[in-house]
């Protein structure tokens, strides 16, 4: 894949990047603009345990429009400008397309009421859960699997979802052994050739589906994949340092959906949104402390940095003592949003992004790689390589470069056993060949066909470096 795009940075002056601020801002037919000035809240909602089937469908669907009553009366009682909801689909909401339709048009029909009758815009954004895995799929591109998520996109856009995105899981099976193991050439493999490579046959279809029905294609994001990490590192299984280098590495994965033409805003779990944001100006959602609900994390404020939409990843509908959670998630995601807007209204924006920054960075290595001044030092690094595989390959490098600068430089606390691994992983990543074909070749003979089987990617070896 020669000749990628973006071989500049779409920004050069660190003042300029900012949360609520992206070059290429995203303008939506309700008149919201994100990346254009404000912070938009972004509440991320599921179903309480139970059971989805024929017979419980009309349940689930009464739970959706429960949740979206309760999240619409909140903003609009708040004052918010405007909010973003996103539903991730559930698994049998993707196996059987036309449940993730329904569950489109009650939660789309809930938002135009609330705009009709009080002015309150909204947006929706609809995450297709990828089903492509599990014994019975035949292939990642045609068949079963491959029709449900690319109907269920197709259906939930005709349906009236704004947004299309989806956390696409090409090369995850490789990945988890990769972090199960600390193999930093295996992560790079199923990043930086598998999943690159399987980004640009699934967002092709994804633009071309948006096009088609007059929908935005907005993102993707390692959800799968750096996040399993972070989860694993947060649990002490594995380095710290390792997840950080991992969450740099997906940015160029990610990369691959704005290379195809997604245009924001990326989704909230990817982390490694804030490197899209600095090569190609996408706007970008974002979560931290506002997701422990759904997993603790060493990025709480940082991640708010660079923010155009804050999210809550993803809650329950389940009753607290200030209401149902989703009702209770979006009053704290519309305040911490009035907080960054005001600070910005005030010429105090730069300001609050160096406080959230300098908060966390010095604690995790994995808050550190989302500090501004970081992303923007490693991302000039990123575009400078030819090929995905190369980009993947200058983002670990460079990662472990900066992790210990900032060591030796007291910029960030790392414990003897975190500093013994990036001597490790250095190590790992320096057995790599620069050739991208002699390096598949080399992955392939040491993978098994249950964790990686080429011919369901149509993956030939010898056009995989062209």
């Amino acid at each position: 894949m020669a000749n990628l795009q973006f071989t500049e940075l779409a920004y050069t002056d660190l003042n300029e990047f900012i949360y609520g601020q992206a070059k290429k801002p995203v303008v939506c037919s309700n008149g919201m603009v994100i990346g254009g000035g404000t912070v938009y809240p972004e509440v991320n909602l599921t179903l309480p345990t139970m059971l989805i089937d024929r017979e419980t469908m009309p349940k689930v669907l009464s739970q959706y429009e429960e949740m979206i009553h309760g999240i619409c009366s909140k903003a609009h009682e708040l004052h918010s400008p405007g909010i973003i909801i996103e539903i991730e689909l559930l698994p049998p909401c993707t196996f059987n397309p036309q449940w993730g339709i329904d569950v489109t048009k009650v939660v789309k029909g809930v938002m135009n009421e609330y705009y009709t009758k009080f002015g309150l815009k909204s947006l929706l954004r609809m995450t297709v859960v990828d089903v492509r895995e599990g014994k019975t799929l035949t292939h990642m591109y045609k068949g079963e699997h491959w029709d449900n998520v690319v109907n269920t996109f197709r259906g939930c856009a005709e349906a009236g979802a704004d947004f299309l995105a989806i956390e696409s899981i090409g090369g995850k099976h490789l990945h988890d052994e990769a972090v199960m193991n600390c193999d930093l050439p295996k992560a790079l493999f199923s990043l930086g050739v598998v999943g690159c490579r399987d980004m640009i046959t699934l967002w092709d279809e994804i633009v071309k589906i948006a096009a088609e029905t007059n929908c935005i294609p907005s993102g993707d994001t390692a959800c799968g994949f750096a996040n399993t990490s972070m989860v694993m590192a947060h649990k002490n299984f594995i380095p710290k340092v390792f997840a950080a280098i991992d969450r740099v590495m997906c940015a160029v994965r990610t990369l691959v959906a704005v290379e195809r033409g997604a245009i924001g805003p990326d989704k909230d779990c990817g982390y490694e949104g804030v490197y899209l944001k600095a090569i190609t100006g996408t706007p970008i959602s974002m979560e931290g402390r506002t997701a422990a609900c759904a997993h603790s994390s060493s990025v709480g404020n940082i991640a708010a940095c660079l923010a155009d939409c804050w999210s809550n990843e993803s809650v329950e509908n389940v009753r607290l003592l200030g209401g149902m959670a989703p009702t209770v998630y979006i009053e704290q995601l519309i305040y911490d949003c009035r907080i960054m807007n005001v600070a910005t209204s005030r010429g105090s924006s730069l300001e609050m992004r160096d406080i959230l920054a300098e908060s966390d960075r010095m604690y995790d290595p994995q808050a550190y790689v989302l500090d501004p001044k970081v992303v923007l030092k490693i991302s000039q690094e990123i575009v400078q390589g030819k090929t995905h595989f190369e980009r993947t390959k200058i983002a670990a490098s460079a990662t472990i470069k900066e992790l210990r600068s900032a060591f030796q430089d007291g910029l960030l606390q790392l414990d003897a056993k975190e500093l013994k691994y990036l001597d490790i992983l250095e190590k790992q990543l320096k057995s790599i060949p620069d050739d991208e074909a002699e390096f598949t070749k080399m992955m392939l003979k040491n993978s098994t066909i249950d964790k990686f089987d080429p011919a369901k990617y149509d993956f030939n070896i010898d056009s995989a470096a062209k």
